[in-house]
């Protein structure tokens, strides 16, 4: 322990909380819409599909630039990367707060915006390639657990969000230097942005660790032709695009399926926010302790059951008596205490599980943490941006709101059944004797790589 102590570079830990503090901001916004979509909503006068696009399109953007600011990272530095990520976002946060219904745009400009301010989602991966190159292999599963502890920014937003919509009146404060009602979320998140920026730029050592600097941009990208790649980008999707998703969307389900106010609905959605938070740096040491893999089997065992019980219908049964004289009513439903509770188990699945799908990739890929990290995260975000529609569309065809964690259970199924084939094929191939272990250590699946790789 205290030789990899001594390993840990000076301005590493420096490094960790500077970036950690940046993402967790930077998630703050990039998911601002689950709360501010519901007055947003009321004061636009949108439908279903109009508010879910408008909290998709953010996380849309939030994906679409993964790719290239992780591999920016590694070539200019995760210091300069931040900081521009930083500076950049704080503009569409102040032009927001100025959007009004009425002229001027509307619905259509609040969309652009909304857009624009979705470039927050990816300072994720710049992030992650910062982390990774200050810290030794041997802790990186717990420091990019704690870095990506910063999902807890999306908790940020709904407990101060309904408090500074019901403080701060319509009319502003200082004369309307800062907007009234929801649009003074935006707001004070721009300044905070440009503060934060200078904390980067200012606070951060120098010289930057910049490992992808003489490599050519084609070596980089070679490893995302891949197979594995991919399968660990749609892990990600069931335990981070998930998450994205339901953060985006719980509050408008707790209103409109259990007739809460939007305070409480916030306040409950935190709680599944929280969890799927704050575990990650435990699921970042159980993944340097046990392996990713295990962590991953229990993870996808956790949230296939938690979601097989959520998508139950919440009302109740009526059962005509056999003479026919009289029916009984049955209680059938998932009330929103026991909804809550296993929204908060899945919640905890999902952080354990986000710190082991990025345990896999410097594990695997210890010199293109930039670029496959950034696949995976723009794909894993992809899915945030796919399952709110995904959700309205199964919620309208089946006419039950709790079509929502059906979908959840499908993806998650799809990629346990994907991960587990994957295991056997590759015990199979170059182990047969262990070929019924399947709860391996990282060391078997390494030595597994070369006869079934990029599997």
């Amino acid at each position: 322990m205290n030789e990899v102590a001594a390993r840990i570079p000076a301005g590493a830990v420096r490094v960790l909380v500077i970036s950690t503090t940046g993402f967790t901001l930077m998630f703050a916004v990039w998911l601002m819409f689950g709360v501010l979509g519901v007055p947003i909503r009321d004061e636009f006068g949108l439908s279903d599909s109009q508010f879910a696009w408008l909290t998709s399109v953010a996380i849309l953007n939030g994906s679409l630039w993964r790719l290239p600011a992780g591999i920016a990272a590694d070539r200019w530095g995760g210091r300069l990367v931040s900081t521009a990520m930083l500076l950049f976002t704080a503009i569409p946060a102040f032009l927001i707060s100025l959007t009004t219904s009425g002229g001027g745009g509307g619905y259509p400009l609040l969309l652009i915006y909304a857009f624009l301010v979705g470039f927050a989602g990816n300072a994720f991966t710049s992030g992650v390639a910062w982390v990774s190159a200050w810290w030794p292999r041997e802790r990186q599963g717990f420091a990019l657990g704690v870095f990506g502890g910063g999902n807890v920014g999306a908790s940020v937003t709904k407990f101060i969000g309904p408090a500074m919509i019901t403080a701060v009146p319509a009319a502003g404060l200082f004369g309307g230097l800062i907007p009234g009602g929801w649009r003074s979320v935006p707001f004070v998140y721009g300044l905070l942005l440009l503060i934060m920026a200078a904390v980067t730029w200012f606070a951060s050592p120098v010289p930057d660790k910049r490992p992808g600097q003489s490599r050519a941009l084609a070596d980089m990208l070679a490893p995302l032709r891949q197979v594995r790649v991919w399968r660990f980008s749609l892990y990600y999707v069931v335990v981070f695009g998930a998450y994205v998703a339901l953060s985006s969307w719980l509050p408008k389900y707790y209103v409109d399926v259990y007739e809460l106010d939007l305070s409480h609905a916030a306040l409950l959605t935190a709680l599944f926010i929280f969890p799927a938070s704050l575990l990650r740096p435990v699921g970042g040491w159980f993944s340097d302790r046990f392996g990713a893999r295990r962590v991953m089997y229990a993870t996808f065992a956790v949230m296939l059951v938690s979601s097989g019980v959520l998508m139950m219908p919440y009302g109740h049964i009526v059962i005509e008596r056999i003479d026919g004289s009289s029916t009984e009513v049955l209680p059938w439903s998932v009330g929103p205490a026991l909804f809550t509770a296993l929204v908060f188990v899945m919640g905890c699945a999902m952080g354990v599980g986000k710190a082991a799908v990025y345990k896999h990739i410097p594990e695997y890929f210890p010199h293109d943490v930039g670029a496959v990290g950034g696949l995976v995260g723009s794909l894993g975000a992809l899915g945030g941006f796919f399952l709110p529609p995904a959700f309205a569309a199964a919620t309208g065809w089946t006419g039950l709101p709790q079509a929502t964690f059906g979908v959840i259970f499908v993806i998650t199924a799809a990629a346990a059944l994907w991960m587990h084939l994957t295991i056997v094929r590759m015990l199979h191939g170059a182990s047969p004797q262990l070929a019924d272990k399947f709860d391996i250590d990282e060391g078997v699946s390494a030595a597994a790589e070369p006869v079934a790789r990029g599997q």
